[in-house]
């Protein structure tokens, strides 16, 4: 089980910003920028990889929910990066399909 199955357990506490019943987000407990929320759905997708054609309305949720929680935090005037990492390679840490929300600094192309 994930640390992110545990947190929508309640098995482990969070700053949540958001929650319906299909997806969470919450700050990111080692932020890279002023503003790092992660948004996660509810249930176990691994990655956007791993998603399958019935996950589509979920994967539409989870970016409609992004946005909101962006403009919610004040980032949609100045702008902000919505990310998601894929495998060890791609810089994803937890097995769990999650989007960084990341905003209140300038982003730079490519990242580091």
């Amino acid at each position: 089980m994930s640390i992110f199955q545990k947190i929508i357990d309640g098995e482990i506490g969070a700053d949540i910003v958001y929650e319906d019943g299909r997806v969470m987000a919450f700050r990111d407990i080692n932020p890279v920028a002023p503003v790092h929320v992660l948004v996660i759905p509810k249930s176990a997708i691994v990655s956007v990889a791993a998603a399958v054609p019935e996950d589509e309305l979920m994967l539409g949720h989870l970016m409609l929910v992004a946005a909101k929680v962006a403009r919610d935090l004040g980032l949609e005037e100045q702008g902000y990066r919505i990310v998601t990492n894929v495998g060890a390679l791609g810089g994803q840490s937890v097995p769990h399909l999650h989007l960084h929300i990341l905003g209140g600094r300038a982003m730079s192309w490519p990242p580091g």
